[in-house]
């Protein structure tokens, strides 16, 4: 590509009016913007066919007849700071964003700005942000023009979930590739071409693409940045894993591809399953299972730069201790009595019975085991769900994955899709003394008074009338149903709703939207198909477990789905139920979630339990079996003493481990000045939402508040503003907040919203072009003004200003260069002309007026004031110079954090920031001290 002509960020008139040259361009084509128009209104200049030759261009300076007030100006400066796109500061992306991510959600940024590729896993804790992070990577190498196209492949059911998060806070628009989805998205497309050569950006169903035909497809085609989720279920065992980690390998051998992979449980216990999974960052790194000293060392070392796993207490010196929820915690028990007390009661008996038993072959006693438990798992969770497992069988032939398939379900294992996991299991045996088991869980199903029912049912009413939205798990699918139909009865005003794997993830999306615009109680019946990935802390703030998970991991994911980044209530709360008289529960309590839970509080870090092959499950559940059987339980004592070795050698190497990922080399004193400085550039939310109230209301709308968040009415607004908010399907009243998340049933608006963006450019565009103020459209801003002002002691001559800078970034022989762009404002204070620069100059414009000024003083002082700033011109320039050199040295200072103690690194990076000396002066205003 030849350079151009015209660099980025030159002015230029052509067609008869003014542009801004962007990066992209050439000899013979400009890639332009209107100078007062938005990032929507680029276009391509082929200059030989221009009929009129393209010529420099400069910025039209305010003009006396543009005079307008205080609001006006604040407006102004406003809709300037929100309009930019291309912002200024060491973070490309901010100005593209429409959610404010907070501090600690850099680290992973900048772990990836210092690495080409970039290859990391993000382990951060549930509810930390991980998407956000991942999200904030691609858009800042978007913005950089370091990738051009992405993919994101996840479970398919967290498709829906990730074009959603894309489009609403990330400005990319993606399509969903599923099963579904891709025979119509391919009859769309040209023939020879592939979908993710048409789609820039794409969300794919890992189980969609992972299969022998579609994979050489894709790895054919596939782009340059690849986030996968939950990616965990891509390095374990079983055919469907295999597949997946067969995919993720291949992607993972171009040396070039961009890949960021997000998990919360890393290491769930299988050692091998984790070292694969490091593998994908670099091949070396499988070497850790058997590496010792210095070479152990090194490759650690190394895998430092690559992998970041932080929990809740690892953010708080970021001062971010109030950004989560306290979490209050309760245990629930409830005594089985009556005819439940009896039905359990002769579950346990019978499953004694077949544990105590040595007749038979080996595969049949196993398949046996495995019925029992069944069977006691669902009778422990519901009468119905007891039902549906003694009406089930087993094939009597059972492959190997098959098999796998049974034991993750039962014992709650790390399984590829919860979608399936709450089916209840079947009774993998055809013992005819079954058949009174079925008699008394039918009976049982049918009849009032179970006392598990009665105990949640309290729970949830005191819940509620602590104005607490609880979300309440259940193990199997007839559970839940069991449990809504009750509740539903016993709780008439409140909405209850029921999600299972019976929905399919669209379904479940629309289930999770329709209760959050419920404005009263609410109640969610669910099971684990939503306990990984779906996010509902923007409609419930409780958790009950109603069955107890014998795998702790679940009980976090669960307790994740409403507490983490963004819930708006101070506490949470999560409630454990167990059975009093369930020798199970007591067990598994005892040991496996106890001693898990405090591990967690210990060490800041949950430690998976080595429980490969559910080794420990088994052996922990026949040992309570057998006692109640009377016999002695030798073999199984002596497994769980290995397990407690095992899980205690865990422990010390997680304690190892920890300092390291957490990534502790990144310090909070490097990132928040640049974080802060960039919330000033861009706008922060409280901005946004007085611009937006402001706006509206001058263009003969506003915001009316509510209970919760406020609403906007469209109706009254001008003509052509309304179509151009259909035109993003903006109509009627608007529900909206400006917090994350928005109460429901509000929309969240931040600076990138359709709203705020159209209003923003509407006025910008209208003020910028208007030859006067006074034109009798309200959507005109005056360009200059002169008031009275408590925030000055001597006149003050403010102009609010637009530069432009060059943002040249080298590393080895690959250079860069983007436009980017930055308001603020410079005043001179007095007749001497003493300057103050942004943000104490912008700054100004917030106090409001304490007097106005007569119409010919305020003529004369805004003439006398923009005459005199024509002859200020190498002021300007010297001031465009210095913000230059400043955005260089917040450049080079985040560089510098970034690669603090990094030696691994020896590649050339630089960078040059060089200022259009010339800034673009969009308005003038004089303020005048009040006269004693």
């Amino acid at each position: 590509m030849s350079e151009a002509k015209f660099s980025p960020g030159t002015l230029v008139s052509a067609r008869g009016r003014g542009w801004i040259v962007l990066a992209g361009s050439t000899d013979d084509t400009l890639r332009v913007r209107p100078i007062s128009g938005s990032e929507e209104d680029q276009t391509l200049l082929y200059l030989p066919l221009e009929p009129e030759p393209v010529r420099p261009d400069y910025f039209p300076a305010p003009d006396p007849r543009q005079l307008g007030g205080h609001d006006a100006a604040l407006l102004l400066r406003d809709a300037l700071l929100l309009s930019l796109r291309r912002g200024a500061g060491p973070f490309r992306s901010f100005g593209q964003i429409a959610v404010e991510p907070r501090a600690y959600q850099l680290v992973p940024l900048l772990m990836a700005l210092k690495l080409d590729p970039v290859r990391l896993l993000i382990a951060d804790d549930v509810g930390v942000g991980k998407t956000i992070e991942a999200a904030l990577i691609l858009r800042e190498l978007l913005d950089r023009g370091d990738v051009d196209r992405s993919v994101v492949l996840c479970p398919p059911h967290l498709v829906a979930q990730w074009v959603t998060e894309l489009e609403a806070r990330f400005n990319l628009q993606a399509v969903a590739v599923t099963a579904s989805s891709a025979k119509r998205l391919e009859r769309g497309i040209p023939p020879g071409m592939s979908l993710f050569q048409v789609y820039a950006h794409t969300v794919v169903s890992l189980d969609y693409i992972k299969s022998q035909d579609r994979r050489a497809h894709f790895l054919h085609h596939c782009p340059n940045f690849i986030i996968v989720d939950e990616a965990h279920t891509c390095a374990g065992n079983g055919q469907g894993r295999h597949q997946r980690y067969e995919l993720l390998r291949a992607l993972a051998d171009e040396p070039n591809r961009h890949l960021v992979m997000l998990t919360a449980t890393p290491h769930s216990g299988d050692d091998a399953s984790f070292y694969r999974l490091l593998g994908l960052l670099d091949r070396d790194f499988e070497r850790l299972e058997d590496a010792a000293g210095a070479d152990r060392d090194r490759l650690r070392n190394r895998l430092g730069n690559h992998f970041v796993q932080r929990r809740r207490p690892d953010i708080s010196e970021w001062q971010e201790s109030d950004l989560f929820p306290r979490r209050e915690t309760k245990e629930l028990t409830y005594l089985l009595t009556g005819d439940w007390e009896v039905f359990f009661n002769s579950v346990l008996d019978y499953c004694a019975q077949i544990v105590a038993s040595g007749e038979g072959d080996a595969e049949r006693q196993r398949l046996n085991f495995w019925g029992t438990l069944a069977l006691l798992r669902c009778a422990a969770s519901s009468p119905m769900a007891a039902v549906l497992a003694l009406r089930t069988r087993a094939g009597e032939e059972l492959g190997p994955d098959e098999r796998t398939q049974i034991l993750d379900r039962l014992f709650d294992g790390d399984a590829d899709g919860l979608v399936d996991d709450d089916v209840e299991p079947p009774v993998a045996t055809g013992d005819s003394a079954l058949a009174a088991l079925v008699t008394q869980a039918e009976r049982l199903a049918g009849q009032a008074g179970d006392p598990k029912l009665k105990v949640v049912s309290d729970h949830v009413a005191d819940l509620l009338r602590d104005d607490f939205h609880p979300v309440v798990f259940c193990r199997y699918i007839a559970t839940a149903h069991y449990l809504a139909r009750h509740l539903a009865k016993r709780l008439p005003t409140a909405a209850v709703e029921v999600i299972t794997g019976e929905l399919p993830p669209e379904e479940r999306e629309a289930c999770v939207a329709r209760l959050g615009d419920v404005e009263g109680p609410r109640v969610l019946i669910a099971t684990d198909c939503l306990s990984e990935g779906i996010n509902l802390q923007e409609h419930l703030d409780a958790v009950v477990h109603y069955d107890l998970s014998w795998n702790p991991t679940r009980h976090e994911q669960r307790e994740g789905r409403v507490d983490r980044f963004g819930q708006s209530r101070s506490v949470v709360r999560a409630t454990l139920m167990y059975g009093v008289n369930n020798p199970v529960d007591g067990a598994v309590l005892e040991v496996i979630l106890r001693k898990a839970e405090r591990i967690r509080k210990e060490l800041g870090v949950p430690v998976p339990v080595p429980d490969q092959g559910h080794t420990l499950t088994q052996a922990l559940l026949k040992a309570v079996l057998l006692r109640r059987r009377g016999a002695p339980a030798n073999a199984e004592g002596k497994q769980l003493d290995l397990f407690e070795a095992e899980w205690n050698s865990a422990e010390e190497k997680a304690k190892a481990n920890r300092t390291m990922f957490a990534q502790r080399r990144l310090k909070p004193d490097d990132v928040l000045p640049e974080w802060h400085k960039s919330l000033a550039a861009i706008g922060s939310q409280e901005d946004v939402r007085r611009f937006t109230d402001r706006a509206l209301t001058r263009l003969g709308s506003g915001l009316e508040p509510m209970r919760r968040g406020f609403k906007a009415a469209t109706a009254s607004l001008p003509e052509d503003l309304r179509e151009r908010l259909e035109s993003v399907g903006l109509t009627g009243t608007l529900r909206i907040d400006f917090r994350y998340p928005a109460p429901p049933p509000c929309r969240p608006v931040q600076r990138s919203h359709p709203l705020v963006t159209v209003l923003a450019e509407t006025l910008l565009e209208r003020s910028l072009t208007s030859a006067v103020a006074d034109t009798g459209d309200p959507s005109v801003l005056g360009r200059v003004g002169c008031w009275v002002s408590a925030a000055v002691r001597a006149r003050t001559t403010l102009a609010l200003v637009r530069l432009r800078h060059q943002l040249v970034t080298r590393q080895g022989r690959r250079e860069n260069t983007l436009l980017v762009e930055e308001a603020t404002g410079i005043a001179w204070v007095g007749q001497i002309g003493e300057r103050m620069s942004s943000p104490e100059a912008l700054a100004l414009l917030a106090s409001p007026p304490i007097d106005d000024v007569p119409p010919h003083v305020r003529e004369r002082e805004v003439t006398r004031a923009l005459t005199w700033l024509a002859d200020q011109e190498s002021q300007l320039e010297q001031f465009a110079a210095e913000r230059a050199n400043a955005l260089l040295d917040d450049h080079i200072r985040v560089r510098a954090a970034a690669f603090r103690d990094e030696k691994s690194d020896t590649r050339e990076r630089s960078t040059r920031v060089d200022a259009f000396l010339r800034p673009d002066v969009i308005g003038v205003f004089v303020l005048l001290p009040k006269v004693s």
